[in-house]
C-alpha cells in the first residue's frame, strides 16, 4: 500500500457509516480511514432511539462514546382502549450528539465534510471537485436507494423539540400515543397515526407526529399544525422551539431482493446502512443492525475489498430472508387494514408480553413469539388477510423521496 493511499474509505456520513469508522478506528487504530459526507454535519438532522435490550454489551460500549440520553423506567403506550407502561429502559441520541462524538474519537483528517463523491469503485473513490482518494477498502453507507425491485409502504414523520416554561412533568417516553385522530382515506390517501413523545429534560419535549401511509406526501404544514394541536391538549401552548426534523422512509413489505441488490452493486465495493437494506422492514429501525455491521467490519477489517463487498452482500441477503416474517406482517397492515383502522394492529400487538415486543424490534422474534403475534383474534378480517399475504404492494419507485431530513430550523 502507498504512503497515500487510505485502508478504508467510507463513502456517507450517516449512522451506518459513523459506526463504522468508529468501530473501526477503535480495533486498529493505526488504520487510515476517510469518512466521505456531502452534508456539513455527520448524521445530517435526525434522532435515532433503541430499547437497552436491542444491543450488547460490545455494541453499548461502542456507542458510550456520544451523548444520549436515557429512560430506566421504561416506556408508555396509549391506545383508545388502554394505557400500558412497559419497562424495558429506551435511549435516544441526537444526531448533532452523534457528529460530536465522532469529531472527538476520529483522527482531525479522518472526516471529509461537504466533500460529495462523484464514483466509487473497488480501488477507491472520485470526488466531484477532481481529487481522487485511493484506499485498500471502499465501503458504501449512502442513502437508501429507491427502486422498483421493492415494494411497500411508507413511514412519514415530522418532530419537533420543544422548550417548555414550566417542567412537563413526563417521567418516561410515550412512544405510541394512538388516542390521536385517525386519517381516513381522502385524496390523499389515509394512515396509522400516532404522537411519539420524549421528555429529554425538566423543560424540554420531542414531540414526533408519525404516519404508516400509502402515500408519501409530507405535508409540513399540516403535521406542524397536529403538534401545535397536541401541544396545546397537553398543557405546552407556549414553547420555544428549538429544532425540527422531518423524513420520510420506506416500510418494506416485499420485492426481489436478487434484483435490488444486483441493480445497486458497485463490483468490488462493501455496501452497508439500508443502502445494503439493513433496516427493520416494519417499523424502520437502524441502531441494532448498525451497531452489529459496525463490530463485524471491525473484527474483519483485514478482508481485502471485494472480500469485504462479498461478506456484507451475503449478509444482507441473510437479513432479508430472517426478516420475511415482517415483511408479512406489513402486509397485513397496509393491505388487509383500513388505514384509518390500522391502529388495531398496534393495539392489539402491545398487549402481548414485553420480552415479545423487545425482540419484535430488534427483530429476533422467536418461532414462538411469530405464532404468538398471529394467534388469536385477528385485528384485520381473515379474508383480507389471507389476499394480503400474496400483496407484495406498489413499488418503492425511483423517483420518491427517501429518508428527507431537514436541516435545524430554530
Amino acid at each position: 500500500m502507498s504512503d497515500s493511499q487510505l485502508d478504508v474509505a467510507i463513502v456517507g456520513g450517516g449512522l451506518a457509516g459513523g459506526l463504522i469508522a468508529l468501530a473501526l478506528h477503535r480495533a486498529r487504530p493505526e488504520f487510515r480511514i476517510a469518512v466521505v459526507e456531502a452534508g456539513k454535519v455527520i448524521g445530517g438532522n435526525h434522532r435515532w432511539s433503541w430499547f437497552d435490550s436491542d444491543l450488547s454489551e460490545e455494541g453499548r460500549a461502542l456507542l458510550a462514546e456520544f451523548r444520549q440520553t436515557g429512560w430506566d423506567a421504561g416506556y408508555d403506550v396509549e391506545f383508545p382502549k388502554y394505557r400500558r407502561t412497559l419497562g424495558t429502559s429506551y435511549c435516544s441520541m441526537a444526531s448533532h450528539d452523534f457528529h460530536e462524538g465522532l469529531m472527538r474519537a476520529l483522527p482531525d483528517n479522518a472526516v471529509m465534510l461537504g466533500r460529495k463523491a462523484a464514483s466509487l469503485d473497488a480501488r477507491g473513490v472520485d470526488l466531484d471537485d477532481g481529487t481522487r482518494l485511493d484506499a485498500r477498502a471502499v465501503i458504501d453507507c449512502r442513502s437508501f436507494q429507491p427502486s422498483r425491485h421493492l415494494r411497500g409502504g411508507w413511514q412519514v414523520f415530522l418532530g419537533r423539540h420543544m422548550r417548555l416554561p414550566e417542567p412537563h412533568g413526563l417521567e418516561r417516553p410515550v412512544i405510541m400515543d394512538a388516542t390521536v385522530d385517525q386519517l381516513a382515506p381522502s385524496g390523499n390517501g389515509g394512515a396509522y397515526r400516532f404522537v411519539y413523545v420524549l421528555p429529554l429534560a425538566s423543560h424540554d419535549v420531542f414531540v414526533e407526529d408519525t404516519y404508516y401511509a400509502d402515500s408519501f406526501k409530507l405535508d409540513r404544514a399540516a403535521l406542524s399544525a397536529r403538534i401545535d394541536q397536541y401541544a396545546r391538549e397537553n398543557g405546552w401552548p407556549d414553547h420555544a422551539i428549538v429544532g425540527n426534523e422531518a423524513g420520510v422512509l420506506p416500510v418494506l413489505t416485499g420485492g426481489n431482493f436478487s434484483a435490488y441488490q444486483e441493480e445497486v452493486r458497485i463490483s468490488g465495493v462493501a455496501i452497508a446502512g439500508a443502502r445494503g437494506g439493513f433496516t427493520h422492514p416494519l417499523t424502520s429501525y437502524t441502531m441494532c443492525v448498525a451497531v452489529e455491521n459496525a463490530l463485524l467490519i471491525a473484527r474483519e477489517a483485514d478482508l481485502t475489498g471485494p472480500q469485504l463487498a462479498a461478506l456484507m452482500e451475503t449478509r444482507a441477503r441473510h437479513h432479508w430472508r430472517k426478516t420475511g416474517y415482517y415483511r408479512l406482517l406489513g402486509r397485513f397492515l397496509f393491505f388487509a387494514a383500513e388505514p384509518h383502522k390500522r391502529v388495531k394492529v398496534f393495539q392489539r400487538f402491545y398487549r402481548l408480553r414485553e420480552g415479545l415486543v423487545e425482540r419484535f424490534y430488534a427483530a429476533r422474534s422467536s418461532p414462538l413469539d411469530k405464532a404468538r403475534v398471529l394467534w388469536g383474534e385477528p385485528p384485520v378480517s381473515i379474508p383480507a388477510a389471507i389476499l394480503a399475504m400474496f400483496n407484495r404492494g406498489p413499488p418503492l419507485k425511483a423517483n420518491a423521496p427517501i429518508d428527507l431530513q431537514t436541516e435545524n430550523e430554530a
